[in-house]
């Protein structure tokens, strides 16, 4: 039997599809916690914590280690898509939480014929949880999920060439990170940034005339670029 790469679709197969569904089950839940943990905040002020560059953001999301804090559906699928459509092998993922959006991106890599993740997860025991779903899933062997500060963890030790991004930790370290991955970016090199208004200075970046970047939003809160 002739076997093409790109003929199968692990996302939507046994066991990721089984084990999606409960994931986003369980991040719909955790999305009411996540109200009641803002719930006195106004919108402006829930803003202005999010996009803060000296918010004790290690404060916050040890209160939140609890809280899926996932991408939605949507832009899980996208990645899915994005990271097929440009047969990405090299991923890098500032933010994994449980690891939903992981496991679409490791989907993918799985079905262009191999590659590695690498992710990074500031909370200990979300690593451990983010680790058991990739495991689950039968996707272990394609991600390693670096714990502690992105800003170190994602400093040492990347692929030569990065063919995707994932922002979705700290909005306010959208900017440095990007700095720490920028010379390893390539001519078309996607960068998914998820609640990228909260982060207006790699917002600024990514959009500017003759920046090195073309970006445009996707649904309500998520910016897609590539790199020119």
């Amino acid at each position: 039997m002739n076997h093409h790469i790109g003929s199968t679709n692990t996302l939507e197969a046994a066991p990721v599809a089984i084990l999606l569904t409960r994931l986003f089950h369980e991040a719909t839940e955790s999305d009411a916690k996540l109200r009641e943990l803002f719930g006195a905040l106004s919108p402006e002020e829930r803003a202005r914590r999010m996009s803060d560059p000296n918010a004790d953001y290690r404060e916050f999301y040890g209160r939140a280690k609890e809280l899926y804090l996932a991408v939605g559906p949507n832009t899980a699928k996208l990645l899915y898509l994005l990271a097929r459509a440009t047969k990405a092998r090299a991923i890098v993922e500032f933010g994994t939480s449980f690891g939903v959006s992981t496991i679409h991106l490791a989907a993918a890599v799985r079905d262009n014929g191999g590659g590695c993740i690498i992710g990074s997860e500031l909370q200990p025991t979300k690593v451990v949880q983010a680790r058991a779903n990739l495991a689950e899933a039968g996707l272990a062997d394609l991600v390693e999920i670096r714990e502690g500060d992105a800003l170190e963890t994602l400093a040492r030790d990347l692929p030569a060439t990065i063919d995707l991004v994932l922002m979705d930790g700290h909005k306010a370290l959208y900017p440095r990170i990007l700095d720490l991955l920028a010379p390893r970016l390539r001519t078309g090199t996607c960068l998914v940034a998820d609640n990228a208004d909260a982060s207006p200075d790699y917002m600024a970046r990514v959009r500017k005339v003759g920046g090195g970047f073309l970006s445009v939003p996707f649904a309500d809160d998520v910016e897609l670029s590539i790199k020119l």
